[in-house]
């Protein structure tokens, strides 16, 4: 089955690497954690921990991300982790992956599985899809 949603980031809050001795790359390396609101056949919640490779000039880069979301998901209620990462040259989105975290589910979304991706349209809005199965952990649940 699949799921959209359009999503905002309501807080980003940048981090630093406390790792001795500091390695320098062309790309400066930076982690922050943010809280997303989700809208759609997915509403809900995330807080996710974000990493970069990123020069903000040129937008050029590479992020990965793991997401904890709380919420729903065409009706049925839970949490689970989800991570997604992509790559840009500055005017595209490639390489990008995005997949649920197996046995991450609670609740009705226990046993989700899937896949998805994520866009920012040309208007910014921030989008989501989810392709997911949830598979049965006891007779006669959905």
């Amino acid at each position: 089955m699949r799921a959209d949603a359009t999503f905002e980031v309501v807080r980003f809050t940048p981090g630093a690497l406390d790792v001795e001795p500091v390695i320098a790359t062309a790309l400066p390396v930076g982690v922050a954690t943010m809280l997303k609101h989700y809208r759609g056949q997915i509403t809900g919640r995330s807080v996710t921990i974000f990493t970069s490779a990123f020069d903000q000039s040129s937008g050029v880069g590479t992020y990965v991300a793991m997401e904890s979301f709380e919420g729903s998901i065409d009706g049925r209620t839970g949490t689970f982790n989800f991570v997604h990462s992509a790559s840009t040259s500055g005017s595209d989105r490639a390489a990008q992956f995005f997949r649920i975290v197996p046995s991450s589910g609670t609740g009705e979304l226990a046993g989700i599985s899937g896949s998805g991706g994520m866009l920012i349209d040309a208007d910014d809005v921030h989008r989501l899809w989810i392709d997911f199965e949830i598979a049965a952990t006891e007779p006669g649940e959905r």
